[in-house]
């Protein structure tokens, strides 16, 4: 019994170097695995939730124009933010399109700019058959948002080509920049549109805050329309923010705005292009 008492005391004396012990080996393999988050403004990422805007051009530079020849579909759609049930029920119903080869997201594809809806939606958006693009919004822009928003997808501003079609996909989102007259960059968008090469058909330019709403930097609307409209052959600008589809010509120059759906509408639209700037589209509802 005595011997008993003895041990008994000395794993006492011990239980707090234990329990470090037990403690930082943990932390250690559930850091390694990206599982543990000491900060939910942190930015950190595992590989496999980085440098997702990259992976999925290269994706889509791999696999043939579903369509062929001069004509290109997609789903355009919007603000994922909270609605994972939703995302899900998406995934389900574009997977069921014909002849669709991306997903165009018009921002806000977090609610809180967290680094862990980022990754929440991905989990949900990869078991699309298709790859899916992405332009920032103004939600993922809260806190470290934008940080965590290139780390997970990449840059803020890019553009890429696929099926006779140039896409720019650029941050609109001036009010998250306290309305600095830099957000849009105007010379950027000038630069990324200017003297499409002979195997470009057309041009697409996709933002999140479309330029005539109050979110938008009021001083740079006009440039900024003015580069869209004295550019070769842009289609249309897709936007997102309203979380309602809308389409019209707001500033009677023969430049067409498209609005998404947001995903909590559980409608989307698919949009298949031809020709320089002829364009049809059906809404889908799941």
């Amino acid at each position: 019994m005595t011997y008993f008492f003895s041990l008994f005391h000395r794993l006492l004396r011990l239980r707090p170097a234990l329990l470090a012990g037990s403690a930082f080996t943990l932390a250690s393999l559930l850091s390694g695995c990206g599982l543990i988050e000491f900060n939910p403004n942190e930015t950190r990422t595992p590989e496999a939730y980085s440098n997702l805007t990259r992976k999925n051009l290269e994706r889509l530079q791999q696999q043939p124009n579903p369509l062929g020849g001069d004509s290109l579909r997609f789903v355009f759609v919007g603000d994922s933010q909270r609605f994972y049930d939703e995302a899900d029920a998406f995934v389900k119903s574009v997977n069921q399109q014909p002849g669709v080869a991306f997903v165009a997201i018009a921002g806000d594809i977090s609610d809180f700019g967290l680094i862990r809806e980022m990754r929440w939606v991905h989990d949900r958006l990869k078991k699309l058959d298709v790859p899916y693009l992405t332009v920032i919004g103004n939600h993922d822009q809260v806190g470290n948002g934008r940080e965590s928003y290139q780390k997970v997808y990449g840059p803020l501003n890019y553009s890429f080509e696929y099926g006779g079609t140039r896409f720019v996909l650029v941050d609109t989102n001036g009010r998250e920049y306290g309305f600095n007259g830099r957000v849009p960059d105007v010379p950027w968008v000038q630069r990324a549109l200017s003297e499409p090469g002979p195997g470009i058909r057309r041009q697409v330019v996709m933002s999140h805050v479309p330029p005539m709403d109050a979110d938008f930097d009021p001083q740079l609307e006009r440039p900024y329309v003015q580069a869209l409209n004295d550019a070769p052959r842009v289609a249309f600008e897709l936007n997102g923010h309203r979380h309602d589809f809308s389409i019209g010509e707001p500033y009677e120059n023969g430049l067409t705005f498209i609005n998404s759906y947001s995903f909590e509408k559980r409608e989307y639209v698919v949009l298949t292009v031809w020709g320089e700037k002829e364009f049809s589209l059906k809404t889908v509802q799941y």
